[in-house]
């Protein structure tokens, strides 16, 4: 495997220009890295380089824009891609975005491993699907691993990384530095597990809110207030175990006065929600009441949700730690 990334920035491909690709495309080019954007529909690659221009213009102008360098510069080091080893020649990196099918990465990953060499890390943006099924089988698969943002990666910086069982630990290593380069907040999994560790919290929460809903306790609106107004606030600046670690007199004491009613309640939660029926067009009219679900208004909210999470951001990047 090759070293750490060096202090000159190198070539990386991001294979799929939907949404997250083009977003991944932003992260790198903010960091000084060239980047080859690749879709197998040169349509997709020409509009996908037009948003971007237009995003990232839009960013400079709200001095929202990533990196030192302006968003011209940035721009100049994206170019598009239809040819695959065209895409991948030279990368350090590759950065895969194809919608989340497990059949159609498995094939582009087979596609990848004949045509990269034993210094490049392959690497999946999959939000749920287990490296030892995308990377079965694979030459180079001790150069592989998933990097599992949060969508909207730009103005989310956390990305999960999850290893293969035979992934090298240098791998890991080299991804975790390329992240921190691009400003995002890297994790390391240990091991692989069904839901990675956002998504199963993730749903553990959304399972809950649904059943409360469900069962009448409370409205919709109000659920998600709890969240954006109560644990939301807290959460944005720390997690759940140091939050029990600072509401007692350390974790052990949270664990000795409060672990009994954890364990009552908790014996009280139902079973897994369906997410159907009656209280899914309960949740989408009460959704639709803030938010409705054309695409109009869907974009606008998206719009001002992602600048509320660029200020969020930047204040957490001038506080102290």
């Amino acid at each position: 495997m090759a070293s750490p990334v060096s202090s000159a920035p190198g070539g990386v491909a991001v294979v799929g220009s939907g949404l997250i690709g083009r977003s991944w495309a932003m992260l790198f080019a903010s960091a000084g890295f060239r980047v080859k954007l690749f879709d197998i529909e040169p349509r997709q690659v020409t509009d996908a380089l037009v948003s971007l221009r237009k995003e990232m213009k839009m960013l400079e102008m709200s001095g929202y824009l990533k990196g030192e360098l302006g968003a011209e510069e940035q721009l100049s080091l994206i170019s598009g891609c239809s040819d695959l080893r065209e895409a991948v020649e030279g990368a350090l990196h590759v950065q895969e975005c194809v919608p989340e099918n497990l059949e159609m990465k498995r094939k582009l990953f087979a596609q990848l491993d004949k045509i990269t060499d034993d210094h490049v890390v392959l690497s999946s943006s999959s939000s749920c699907l287990l490296p030892s099924k995308l990377f079965a089988g694979l030459a180079h698969v001790k150069q592989c691993l998933v990097a599992h943002p949060v969508n909207p990666p730009y103005y989310v910086p956390l990305v999960e990384l999850v290893p293969h069982p035979e992934t090298a630990p240098a791998t890991v290593d080299r991804t975790y530095a390329l992240m921190r380069r691009v400003g995002q907040s890297p994790v390391r999994l240990l091991r692989e597990v069904d839901g990675f560790a956002l998504n199963r919290l993730q749903y553990a929460v959304i399972a809950e809110a649904w059943r409360l809903v469900e069962e009448g306790v409370v409205s919709p609106g109000d659920l998600d207030l709890v969240m954006s107004d109560g644990l939301g606030l807290r959460y944005a600046f720390i997690g759940p175990l140091e939050t029990m670690h600072l509401n007692a007199e350390g974790m052990l004491s949270y664990c000795d006065r409060y672990s009994e009613g954890m364990k009552r309640v908790l014996k009280t939660f139902g079973p897994i929600p369906e997410f159907s029926g009656a209280t899914a067009e309960k949740v989408h009219q009460a959704m639709c009441v803030k938010v409705p679900d054309d695409a109009e208004h869907l974009a606008a909210r998206r719009a001002w949700r992602d600048g509320c999470l660029m200020r969020l951001a930047q204040l957490k990047h001038q506080l102290p730690q």
